[in-house]
């Protein structure tokens, strides 16, 4: 069957070094599909492959034809994506490592003990940084930091709490003959 995508050799030569060297899995899994689409397989086959749709494909084979200028591993890798980066991981972390352990007081807050939201205010005091409160829950758990609440003292109560607040022992069944 006839090449489908029209590869010449140096373009056929490229994508089976990729295909035989590359560490990266999209990229080897876009040069195995163009590898086989220009063999002559048909596109649902090597979507149904490859778990991608059939548009996927003919992404892949427009990506390869343009941008000629650049190297086909170019063409063929992740592009650069705009936005937000997905996590500020790399200023949280040294960051709470740093503060979790000396009291709030020390960076002028009037607070005794840290907290996600305090922490979220300091991170954008100091690096101008807006995080939310569970980017900071992550990176505590990150950095295996465990806040503890305070227990609650009705847990240790003595046996006869009621009774010293004037309420009836436990232990009491009230008097002989009357009604409760």
């Amino acid at each position: 069957m006839g090449d489908l995508l029209g590869l010449n050799y140096k373009e056929r030569t490229a994508l089976e070094a990729i295909r035989a060297t590359s560490h990266d899995a999209k990229q080897l899994q876009r040069a195995q599909a163009l590898l086989w689409l220009g063999e002559g397989a048909k596109v649902e086959e090597i979507a149904s492959r490859l778990r991608v749709t059939r548009q996927v494909i003919y992404k892949w084979a427009s990506r390869l034809r343009t941008a000629q200028d650049r190297p086909i591993g170019q063409r063929l890798a992740d592009a650069a994506r705009s936005g937000r980066p997905r996590s500020a991981q790399g200023i949280i972390d040294p960051f709470l490592d740093q503060v979790i352990d000396r009291d709030p007081r020390e960076f002028g807050y009037q607070s005794t003990v840290w907290t996600a939201a305090l922490l979220v205010v300091s991170l954008s005091d100091v690096h101008h940084l807006g995080v939310s409160p569970r980017s900071v829950s992550y990176a505590l758990e990150r950095l295996r930091i465990v806040w503890k609440r305070p227990r609650s003292d009705l847990a240790r109560r003595s046996r006869t709490w009621r009774q010293a607040k004037g309420g009836l022992n436990v232990g009491f069944q009230g008097v002989p003959g009357r009604s409760s």
